[in-house]
């Protein structure tokens, strides 16, 4: 057996219950995830000798209380606020105790809700995340956003230093506070879901080991929110985006659109899965929310044996809701592309024109790509090439800035058939901002 591969596993699973309970008994996460890596470092040392205990959680938990009394007894200022930490490590925990290993449900959600905290930017929270709860290392952290380990060690460095300053308290918020705290959450979930699906900041079309990273992160969501409809939607979006993984690239490694796509390769179980955290979502009673609404569309697709067969109609209607709900150019980008499917060209156009001078669309490739394939379809295939030109120019990888210039070689000499639908439907849907 590898040793050091199971420990790593055992870190990966415990890391996040085990930072929760040492930062409810310190009161500073930073400290906390050091004391932790403390004993995961006495683990790598100790296990392959002695060999993996019975209950790895509790051997780190009763190892890292240790190491946080040795810690606060080594601190040379004797106040008072160390005196009763030393205190409250020294007791037993009666929730959270060796025989258990870790950190109560209570205390990970804390954890969750500190990580994502409004007082650090959007993509400090998705990183610290990913370090405290994901239980990625700095270095897989630093890949996942394509930066250098040191500059990713930096940054998550300064979001614990910002949240002690800032003496954050260790705890999930309740009554009013709390709507707005969790849409912090889900935002930071998605953050790193859609890097992992849209691949917007690298050469690779997909990546799934940071979606699957946002998916365990709304998994653990969900089982300590159970009540709470939106993180079910979130996490039936997500699996039923991921579903669709393995039909979404082609042998050469091009990207393969949603019209074109294999169905017998999407992920049968993960379907399933979604669809049944959109029923509890939808069974919550509450009005649906965005990403409920999300995954509903995600449904409409997922649910479809043929593209020709999807319900267009249910998908025009769930983005005219979700346009309500969380308004956007984008949004109305991906509804222009339902309505190219429910209504026509003509109809899908208007909606594109109308859109057109918002700024914020200004540098989105993907509004060109549509409006190319739309004007394609209405015969009008030089403003078409024009379109699909810009688009090309604006794409942020190489991989789309290829296959629009294809598209754009192609409409030159307009094909027999009408065009398959842009890189935009690959999903008939995208990030809401």
């Amino acid at each position: 057996m590898d040793v050091r591969r199971t420990i790593e596993a055992v870190w990966r699973i415990e890391s996040a219950r085990l930072v929760a309970f040492l930062a409810r008994l310190v009161q500073d996460v930073g400290l906390a995830e050091e004391i932790a890596q403390d004993a995961f470092a006495i683990a790598l040392e100790q296990w392959p000798r002695q060999g993996v205990p019975d209950n790895p959680g509790a051997w780190l938990t009763t190892t890292a209380r240790r190491r946080a009394i040795d810690l606060i007894r080594r601190e040379q200022v004797r106040d008072h606020k160390y005196a009763r930490l030393a205190a409250g490590l020294q007791e037993p925990d009666p929730r959270s105790g060796p025989e258990n290993g870790g950190g109560t449900d209570a205390e990970l959600l804390s954890l969750i809700f500190v990580a994502c905290h409004p007082v650090l930017s959007r993509e400090s929270r998705a990183a610290l995340a990913l370090r405290l709860v994901g239980g990625l290392t700095t270095e897989e952290v630093a890949r996942a956003f394509l930066v250098p380990a040191a500059t990713m060690g930096q940054r998550i460095s300064r979001a614990k230093r910002t949240l002690s300053e800032a003496q954050v308290p260790f705890e999930a918020p309740t009554g009013d506070e709390l709507p707005a705290r969790l849409s912090a959450v889900l935002e930071v979930v998605y953050l790193v879901f859609n890097e992992g699906y849209a691949g917007t900041s690298c050469e690779e079309w997909v990546r799934r080991d940071l979606a699957e990273d946002a998916m365990r992160l709304g998994r653990i969501l969900a089982g300590l929110m159970p009540r709470e409809p939106e993180v079910h939607g979130l996490v039936a979006l997500m699996e039923l985006q991921a579903s669709r993984f393995r039909a979404r690239i082609g042998p050469d490694g091009d990207p393969v659109l949603l019209q074109h796509q294999d169905r017998s390769r999407w992920d049968r179980t993960l379907i399933a899965h979604g669809l049944a955290e959109l029923g509890r979502a939808k069974a919550a009673g509450k009005p649906l929310g965005p990403y409920t609404v999300q995954a509903a569309i995600a449904a409409c697709h997922a649910r479809a044996p043929r593209f020709e067969e999807t319900d267009w109609e249910a998908v025009v209607a769930l983005y005219d809701a979700l346009a309500q709900l969380a308004p956007s150019p984008v949004v109305e980008l991906n509804r222009a592309v339902a309505l190219l499917h429910a209504d026509g060209p003509s109809a899908a156009l208007a909606a594109l024109d109308a859109i057109g001078d918002d700024p914020r669309m200004a540098r989105y490739h993907l509004l060109g790509a549509i409006r190319g394939d739309v004007l394609l379809r209405l015969g009008r295939p030089r403003e078409a090439v024009a379109e699909l030109e810009r688009a090309a120019g604006l794409a942020p990888t190489a991989r789309e800035r290829d296959l629009l210039r294809a598209r754009a070689a192609a409409a030159a000499s307009p094909p027999d058939e009408p065009p398959s639908p842009s890189p935009a439907a690959l999903t008939g849907q995208g990030p809401v901002r």
